[in-house]
């Protein structure tokens, strides 16, 4: 464990600087009697129903500052591509705290609803993406919220215990089921494409691979991307996949 929270740390001081452009606005929304700030990623390009991805950030970007989680991979992304034809919803999880937590599970879902809402975007067109912490996030909302979104990308996520027994895994797994056919199952027809570095020895590259089989086991839209030599670091490589968003874009509800 110590040698996990140790590079999630070094990661964490080691990020570049970010300061966050006129595309990134602020907002806030109240969930169960507590205010969570948030940013909402609004492209050049208008469009009268955009679509909307939810982006789910790592262990190091967590706080209350509202600017740590445009970081590291998407945030940065998209301040190279402000045409970017989406809406992104970019929310925040506090220090200590975890994306599979059911009170920040709810308060992601809160920050898109609103943002959909504000926005006018295409329920059709909602779409999922998480790394590493955010990637286990995204696998818990893909199993909680089935009927949701329209496709989703998950960059070195995973489904059970991190290494080094971390506590952090998808909640709601019967006790003796196996997580990644249970998980799949869940997930039910949602286009996944899944990343991961080939030598990751933070969130072993095994969980991206077994979710993969799961779900072709199961004759699903799955697509699955490792990049050889690569360690935890493996979100610039993914978002950088010049097929992904039209991938993305391409599904619809």
């Amino acid at each position: 464990m110590l040698r996990t929270l140790f590079f999630l740390g070094v990661a964490a001081m080691t990020a570049p600087a970010f300061a966050a452009s006129d595309r990134f606005v602020e907002r806030s929304v109240d969930v169960q009697g507590r205010t969570y700030r948030y940013r909402v990623f609004v492209p050049t390009v208008s469009s009268k129903h955009p679509a909307v991805v939810l982006f789910l950030h790592g262990s190091g970007e967590r706080g209350d500052d509202n600017t740590k989680q445009l970081a590291q991979g998407l945030p940065p992304w998209l301040e190279t591509h402000p045409d970017f034809p989406a809406v992104v919803v970019i929310p925040q999880v506090p220090d200590e705290q975890e994306w599979t937590d059911p009170a920040n599970a709810a308060m992601a879902m809160a920050a898109l609803e609103k943002s959909v809402e504000e926005f006018h975007g295409d329920r059709h067109r909602l779409y999922l993406t998480g790394l590493s912490m955010g990637g286990y996030g995204s696998w818990q909302l893909a199993v909680d919220h089935p009927h949701t979104f329209a496709a989703a990308a998950i960059i070195c996520g995973g489904v059970t215990a991190r290494l080094n027994g971390r506590a952090l895994y998808v909640h709601g797994v019967p006790e003796g089921e196996d997580a990644y056919a249970w998980t799949a199952k869940k997930v039910g027809k949602l286009p996944v494409w899944l990343f991961h570095g080939g030598d990751d020895d933070v969130v072993p590259t095994e969980q991206s691979r077994r979710m993969d089989a799961a779900l072709t086991a199961r004759h699903a839209k799955v697509k699955y991307t490792e990049f050889p030599g690569v360690n935890h670091g493996s979100w610039d490589k993914a978002y950088a996949t010049p097929d992904l968003w039209t991938w993305m874009f391409a599904q619809k509800r």
